[in-house]
């Protein structure tokens, strides 16, 4: 069956596939009736992801998605293995015992920049999804940007430098709270992030995710990764990519415990070239696409070629988010 394919007037092009790929309800009873749509999605399954991998980004818009539980129903329609939050910096609330969580909490007033989720991880999720339980009154626009496209963008600015980062690698630093900060963009406890109690299963943890530690004052925790790469060659759509968290950690890591221009360095342990960041930021924003959500949207990101960020908002927002393994 051929999807119905939409459009909204914020998506662009990428590679001569519309970014995101807006699907719609090919039929009343699909749109209104949630038996019908998870039917339709089952059916569906291998040809939407088929979509995934091609256009980075689907765009769900009129499908009866209508709360958290309806959105887990969505997504146990289809192939992608449900992922535990784990390592993630953001603080979030677990919203279904299985796989829903909120969004990054951070507050309203914050940009969260454009990252890959996770990269920062030993072992980020390959899929990352979206709903919108509740629209923002002004701002709130989740921004995605193709990941090849500031590759090469980032090559262009600075290719000596870009070949660096490439060649070397990058490692993240970052301070945890024993208690999970909500006035930060980056405050989840170690106890949260790492989903533990002690400090004997923290350990556990960062011995598995090969990251080096020290217990600091007041219960803190000190990590740092291993060098991991940051420029990488997607094999499904045959495109270097720029995947890492370099901005957002360059450029969002600040709170009383990180510096945010501390918090990421080159495999040989030197801060990022500022002058190379600003030029990346600038061309991440005239590169992206900023999409305003509808009550009910449900966005469908590929974290191996997208990365994602958030705008500011004013009044209630409530998006409600998904990981899946590679």
């Amino acid at each position: 069956m051929t999807l119905i394919i939409g459009k909204i007037a914020e998506q662009k092009q990428v590679n001569g596939l519309d970014f995101p790929l807006v699907i719609l309800p090919p039929n009343p009873s699909v749109a209104s009736e949630r038996s019908a749509f998870q039917q339709w999605m089952a059916g569906h399954r291998a040809e939407l992801h088929g979509k995934l991998i091609a256009h980075g980004a689907l765009l769900f818009r009129g499908f009866p998605v209508s709360d958290a539980d309806a959105f887990e129903a969505m997504l146990d329609q289809t192939d992608y293995q449900n992922m535990p939050y784990v390592g993630g910096a953001a603080p979030r609330t677990q919203v279904t015992p299985s796989r829903i969580v909120t969004a990054n909490e951070s507050p309203a007033t914050e940009t969260i920049p454009f990252h890959h989720e996770m990269a920062q991880t030993l072992h980020p999720p390959g899929y990352i999804f979206f709903y919108c339980d509740v629209a923002s009154e002004t701002g709130g626009a989740t921004s995605i940007l193709h990941s090849a496209e500031i590759c090469s963008a980032f090559f262009e600015l600075d290719a000596d430098y870009a070949a660096k980062i490439e060649r070397e690698g990058v490692r993240y630093i970052r301070v945890m709270p024993a208690l999970t900060d909500t006035r930060s963009p980056i405050g989840r406890s170690w106890k949260e992030t790492f989903q533990v109690e002690t400090r004997v299963q923290c350990e556990k943890v960062l011995r598995e995710h090969k990251m080096n530690w020290t217990w600091l004052a007041n219960d803190e925790l000190r990590t740092e990764s291993q060098t991991l790469s940051a420029i990488r060659f997607d094999n499904e759509t045959e495109q270097k990519t720029f995947f890492n968290s370099i901005l957002a950690v360059y450029t969002g890591w600040d709170d009383a415990r990180n510096v945010a221009k501390k918090a990421v360095v080159s495999g040989d342990g030197a801060e990022m070239d500022a002058q190379v960041m600003a030029k990346t930021v600038e061309r991440m924003a005239q590169l992206c696409v900023n999409f305003s959500w509808h009550s009910q949207d449900v966005l469908f990101l590929n974290n191996h070629t997208v990365l994602h960020a958030r705008e500011p908002f004013t009044g209630q927002r409530r998006i409600l988010a998904s990981i899946a393994y590679k």
